[in-house]
């Protein structure tokens, strides 16, 4: 074999290789210049150590039979292999945590919207007209009942008393001596009862003023907490004008409604749970004491109050209140943590893990089925479960974004995160 013969089969040998290598890695050039290469170094070798032509093309299209069923055979062997790997990979089971169903009795509610109304609340205003002489109150003030508020001007009235308590006491000193007359004969009868007129006149007289002048100190009606002043000393105050709002916050009554659905299960006697936003995750208790005897007709519900103590005045008329009735315990039923529901428009699901044989080490294989519940009351993360989940179920409470039916998991405590027991000033 001459030299260009030698040349020429190892550049074919070479150029085959090229184009092999270029179809597995995914090169299209370098597999193209590789053919085209093979094509002229092959022919070029049967060239020169065949010569006859027919055995050259015989030859020739022999060597591209057999690189093209290579190159064929190789891609088919190829596509198996990548097959039979994605047919035997197993992924790994995804780390769930689980929690028991278990059967208990679970607090019934009728919930509601209501307002925080004062027992005693009342905005004091002057019996009389009059000019503001003295304030005896400081704005936010806690007052007794009787305390002075505002004093205003009486010295026309103190005059006036003064001059009637005169007039009583020479009505009474007449009266003395008409009667002692009339016991000599020397007086009649008329002259007696003039001057016992003019007695009782003078004493009205008296009292009446007295009235006026006690109208124009206004006292407190009762013990509470003052308002905002609405007067200044020196002002005039007509009658009925306002001075200062006075409010009782020892008790508080709750106003609510409810639907009328719910009449046949509420009582006089029964206990309403009560929170406001001003104390988020605060609860307040109070007494249900009055149900209106009638259905509203536009709204139908029904008007309800309930009284609460407010010893440390957390709570103000007017707040609105969210309020919850406690209702007569009802049979023990399934529940599970809220957060192991998936609530949905199709439907609520839980994914329920169950075992499926084992595995080669004997260990059990642990898979999980989503299954479509029926929920009833919620009682903070408690869900009650009416049909789907029976007691001692085990069900995913994290997790669940990467699971489907029949996800093979391993369970691992729940790493939840809870919040603190008392949060931080800010």
């Amino acid at each position: 074999m001459t030299r260009f013969q030698k040349g020429a089969l190892f550049i074919t040998i070479a150029a085959a290789v090229a184009a092999l290598a270029g179809w597995v890695l995914g090169v299209k050039i370098a597999m193209g210049a590789g053919i085209a290469l093979f094509c002229a170094a092959g022919w070029g070798f049967l060239f020169a150590y065949f010569r006859p032509v027919w055995a050259r093309a015989a030859l020739m299209a022999l060597l591209m039979g057999v690189l093209g069923f290579g190159l064929y055979g190789f891609n088919a062997f190829r596509a198996e292999a990548i097959n039979n790997a994605f047919n035997n990979m197993k992924p790994p089971p995804t780390a769930v945590a689980v929690a028991v169903a278990k059967k208990e009795t679970m607090p019934r509610y009728a919930p509601g919207i209501g307002t925080l109304q004062a027992v005693h609340q009342v905005t004091i205003t002057s019996e009389v007209g009059g000019l503001v002489t003295k304030i005896y109150f400081h704005a936010g003030a806690q007052v007794k009942s009787g305390d002075p508020l505002v004093q205003l001007n009486d010295q026309p009235d103190q005059g006036d008393l003064a001059n009637y308590r005169a007039q009583a006491k020479l009505a009474e000193v007449n009266l003395v001596r008409s009667r002692e007359l009339l016991a000599r004969q020397n007086a009649a009868q008329a002259t007696v009862d003039q001057n016992q007129a003019q007695l009782d006149q003078a004493r009205a007289n008296i009292a009446k003023t007295e009235a006026i002048i006690a109208q124009k100190l206004i006292r407190a009606p009762w013990d509470g907490v003052l308002g905002i002043r609405q007067v200044e000393v020196g002002q005039y105050v007509n009658a009925g004008g306002p001075v200062v709002t006075l409010t009782d916050l020892n008790n508080l009554y709750v106003n609510f409604t409810l639907p009328e659905q719910q009449r046949s299960q509420i009582a006089v006697g029964q206990k309403v749970l009560i929170s406001v936003d001003a104390y988020p995750g605060r609860s307040f208790e109070a007494a249900l004491t009055t149900i209106e005897p009638q259905i509203d007709p536009g709204m139908r519900a029904v008007k309800a109050q309930a009284t609460l103590a407010n010893p440390d005045h957390a709570l103000q008329p007017g707040m609105f209140a969210n309020i919850r009735v406690v209702l007569p315990a009802g049979p023990p039923v399934v529940t599970v943590p809220a957060t192991s529901v998936d609530f949905t428009l199709y439907g609520d699901s839980v994914f329920v893990v169950h075992e499926d044989g084992k595995d080669a080490n004997g260990k059990p294989v642990l898979k999980v089925t989503r299954t479509f519940v029926k929920t009833g009351d919620r009682e903070q993360n408690t869900v009650a479960i009416l049909d789907g989940v029976s007691e001692g179920d085990q069900v995913v409470i994290s997790g669940q974004l990467k699971l489907q039916s029949g996800t093979e998991v391993i369970v691992q405590p729940s790493q939840a995160l809870e919040p603190p027991a008392k949060l931080p000033n800010t």
